[in-house]
């Protein structure tokens, strides 16, 4: 059955110590183990999980109490506190802070990975699940017990014996488990994930419709969804560390250690891979990945899916995964960086990979970062407020008199300030495109003839293009 918070602080193994009572929430089922340096998470908790911090960010007690009362505040079961990298003890205000709302708080020792917290919990559950399916759907034992205790290829060769001929499963035309010939003649079912994935089991014909096929549909969406919950989770998880890589707040050893705890060996080189799907965020973070990019390390930053690719045929499998995107619905811009080692090589990387996607393609390759580009990936610099100051009165214009003037900003800025250029490449009349300059002057406060102003301007465009 799904693990208590008494039976994880007595698990022998991970030598948790707690430093609060927990007798009213001993026997509180945990749900999950959520693993976050965030000073508010409060948006990635649904409620009854184990919350696991190092405390990175909280450098003040303030910040200890506030943390603490965000996780009460959002009926978190305990608190974890990882000790021995920023802080060799549990904050004494965060212990306070606990007292005073009620929640449980045990330290975590330096030498127990939160992994293996969180891998505790999802076995548990695991096997609770399986109870629940054994009682519910007696019937078809085999398949669930299979399923749950193996893997989805080994339920699936169950399946193939039971029906006497071969079956597959695709997902957005990929082969996800079996030998699917398509020259072969196959009895396709859709299978409901719950998401928008478009996955079909198919059966080898001759076929006469069995009830176990209906249920092992069933049992495959379920696998599938699970999946995708937990790879939604893991991605949220890892984008916290690449999001602290690309903001410079993890550097050096630490930076090191974390990426190794993701799977990433910093001694390697990686490139960075990023898919833009702003219509279809909630796919990116589902997704799953092509088969020559399923074993990379993949987050989500920024609304944005990153996959931090190890092997050298980065090329091939950029084509793959747009054709794979395509095939799957989603319309999305995608982004690579250059190949580099070390920490500092998966962040400039990055960056790298940020800056190519301003290029508006479907596939973007990497150019020479630039300042303007390392300036727009800057966190601290409130860019996107300087783009709509600046053009929002240019937007409003062309959306009330169906105008182009940010087009027409955007070649005279391309073009060196041409309007020749400009006219020519717009089939314009050269006074047209002064006349349209003077506009942009006077609505958005800056003369794109002004040097200055006109740094000012393309900055502001290019934020605006980004975000």
């Amino acid at each position: 059955m799904a693990i208590s918070l008494r039976g994880l602080l007595e698990h022998d193994e991970l030598d948790l110590r707690p430093l609060t009572e927990h007798k009213h929430r001993g026997d509180m089922v945990i749900t999950w183990g959520a693993v976050t340096e965030l000073l508010d998470p409060s948006q990635f908790l649904t409620g009854r999980e184990i919350v696991l911090t190092t405390g990175v960010r909280q450098k003040t007690k303030t910040a200890q109490r506030q943390f603490v009362k965000v996780l009460a505040a959002n009926d978190a079961v305990a608190l974890g506190f990882g000790t021995g990298l920023e802080h060799n003890s549990v904050p004494q205000a965060t212990v306070e802070a606990a007292r005073e709302v009620g929640l449980p708080v045990f330290e975590v020792p330096y030498q127990i990975p939160f992994a293996a917290i969180t891998r505790l919990i999802a076995e548990a559950l695991n096997s609770d699940h399986l109870k629940r399916v054994e009682n519910l759907l007696k019937s078809h034992q085999k398949l669930a017990q299979t399923l749950l205790s193996s893997d989805l290829d080994s339920m699936l060769e169950d399946l193939e014996r039971m029906l006497g001929t071969q079956v597959a499963l695709t997902l957005h035309g990929e082969v996800i488990s079996g030998d699917f010939d398509p020259a072969r003649s196959w009895h396709s079912r859709p299978v409901a994930t719950g998401l928008r994935d478009k996955c079909t089991l198919h059966i080898a014909e001759p076929y006469v419709h069995q009830t176990v096929v209906d249920y092992a549909q069933s049992l495959i969406g379920l696998e599938l969804a699970n999946k995708a919950r937990l790879r939604a989770s893991q991605r949220q998880a890892n984008g916290q560390v690449l999001e602290d890589l690309a903001a410079g707040t993890l550097v050096g050893a630490d930076a090191a250690g974390r990426l190794g705890a993701l799977g990433l060996n910093p001694q390697r080189e990686h490139s960075v891979i990023l898919v833009q799907a702003p219509s279809h965020i909630e796919r990116l973070q589902t997704l799953p990945l092509p088969a020559d990019l399923s074993s990379q390390v993949s987050a989500m930053v920024d609304d944005r899916l990153v996959i931090v690719v190890a092997h050298s045929k980065l090329q091939l499998s950029i084509k793959h995964l747009d054709e794979y995107l395509l095939t799957a619905g989603v319309p999305a811009r995608v982004g690579y960086g250059g190949r580099y080692a070390n920490t500092t090589g998966i962040r400039w990387s990055y960056f790298e990979a940020l800056e190519s996607l301003r290029h508006g393609e479907r596939i973007n390759e990497p150019t020479k970062l630039s300042l303007t580009s390392l300036l727009l990936a800057a966190r601290d610099v409130p860019l996107q407020d300087l783009a709509i100051e600046a053009l929002g009165p240019l937007q409003e214009f062309d959306a009330s008199h169906d105008s182009d003037l940010l087009l027409t900003l955007r070649e005279y800025l391309n073009r060196d300030g041409s309007v020749g250029a400009v006219a020519e490449s717009m089939s314009l009349h050269r006074n047209t495109v002064r006349y349209r300059i003077q506009q942009i002057s006077e609505l958005s406060g800056y003369d794109p003839n002004v040097t200055s102003d006109r740094v000012q301007l393309w900055i502001a465009l290019s934020a605006l293009e980004l975000g």
